[in-house]
């Protein structure tokens, strides 16, 4: 589920704690959490509703000025179901103190780069881990398309590794671009053999 920023900002303030989406099937169920730019979200419950059962005050929990704008704003299709979701804020991105922690020890470090390993072995497109990490060191704030580029790869599949390296705690998404973390950066040290 994507939420535009001031969604978002509502979720956090506490004053938007519904969603509607048409879709063709749920894309959430209960119990989904959802990591967004202002913490995880918990989705409480997902039910079919008729558009004649959504209300003004219904509207407004979602963010909506009235029905009638939050009906507009909904994908159109026959095949389409119209979907109440309620969802609340239930904490920090745990991926941001994962970021920061570089209080690791060697036996930490050499777990990741084992980890880190098993990644290239699984990989379709041979080692891509320290490739990707010295990479994105080298050209921070740069656009995945223009890494992906350098790397020689397709864009989505390069950023789905990216993300892969993100739930790790080692990369971070910018505007535009990326950047190593804090433990991003140890960890490249490590592989280097503590170089630099």
């Amino acid at each position: 589920m994507l939420f535009s920023q001031e969604a978002l900002a509502h979720i956090a303030a506490g004053e938007v704690d519904l969603a509607f989406r048409r879709w063709a099937r749920p894309a959430v169920r209960p119990g989904t959490q959802l990591r967004t730019a202002v913490g995880v979200l918990a989705v409480d419950a997902v039910a079919a509703v008729e558009e004649s059962a959504v209300s003004d005050r219904d509207a407004r929990r979602a963010g909506y000025a009235d029905r009638a704008s939050l009906l507009a704003d909904q994908r159109p299709g026959a095949d389409r179901t119209l979907y109440r979701v309620t969802l609340r804020r239930v904490g920090a991105d745990p991926r941001i103190g994962l970021r920061a922690d570089t209080d690791l020890s060697a036996a930490d470090l050499d777990a990741i780069v084992t980890a880190l390993g098993r990644m290239d072995a699984r990989s379709g497109h041979g080692p891509w881990t320290t490739a990707t990490l010295e990479l994105i060191a080298a050209h921070p704030a740069v656009r995945a398309a223009d890494l992906a580029e350098r790397a020689g790869r397709e864009k989505l599949p390069f950023e789905s590794d990216v993300r892969k390296l993100k739930e790790r705690g080692l990369t971070e998404s910018l505007d535009v671009g990326y950047r190593l973390s804090p433990r991003g950066r140890l960890v490249l040290d490590h592989l280097r053999g503590g170089r630099d």
